[in-house]
């Protein structure tokens, strides 16, 4: 899953994309609603976590109405000290899909996050990635090849999961550590290769045709095609 959590507070934001990071999820971090607003019409996301209270011009609420005038229904789940009952009606009334008060357990915070995105599910085809016979779901976090499951470790799985979501395309090593590894710098180790390595033992390996290929110089693509 793609999150993507717009939080001023460092305790609150440090808090909330550990602990998605350790769930196996993507989290994007924006401090300020002007660069929230940005991150959220610029790419895909599969929820959104918005504090109310936000510098740069754009509170929560102008976020979901801007994203929501355009048609965007990615669900929102709200974090805000905010607690009375008008507050949270208007956050609902606004686009809002959940309504979380602070302080929080985490818990509760992922267990309604699954919950938007399971029902956003539910009114679209959609539910798996798939590539050739490789499937996986993103709601059981189950992956098999021509009916056979495949174990996967976390880290593994959010690497199959953003090949998936850029198949046919040229993913390149800066590409996955930012994505993947949340490394916005190079550390010059050999971890890409050595997970590529596991993966491509996991997905490929007896089967006719290789999925995962290594583009010299480039990076590497997940497609059907030699």
């Amino acid at each position: 899953m793609k999150v993507l959590l717009v939080e001023d507070n460092p305790k609150v934001s440090q808090f909330v994309c550990k602990g998605l990071a350790e769930g196996g999820h993507v989290v994007d971090h924006a401090d300020n609603g002007r660069d929230g607003l940005f991150m959220a019409t610029s790419e895909t996301y599969d929820a959104l976590i918005l504090d109310r209270m936000l510098p740069g011009g754009v509170d929560g609420l102008g976020i979901i109405e801007a994203l929501r005038k355009t048609g965007n229904r990615t669900p929102i789940l709200i974090l805000s000290a905010l607690a009375d009952v008008d507050e949270r009606i208007r956050g609902l009334k606004a686009g809002g899909d959940d309504y979380l008060t602070k302080p929080f357990a985490y818990g509760e915070l992922e267990a309604r996050l699954l919950a938007l995105v399971r029902r956003a599910h539910k009114s679209e085809t959609q539910t798996t990635l798939e590539v050739g016979d490789l499937k996986l779901d993103m709601l059981s976090r189950k992956v098999s090849r021509a009916g056979q499951p495949i174990q996967l470790k976390p880290r593994e799985y959010k690497l199959l999961e953003f090949l998936m979501r850029h198949a046919n395309q040229v993913v390149t090593r800066t590409m996955l550590l930012e994505n993947v590894w949340d490394y916005h710098f190079d550390p010059q180790t050999n971890v890409i290769d050595v997970h590529i390595s596991n993966l491509r033992q996991k997905i490929d390996a007896g089967f006719d045709r290789p999925l995962l290929h290594t583009v010299r110089g480039a990076g590497y693509r997940l497609s059907t095609d030699d």
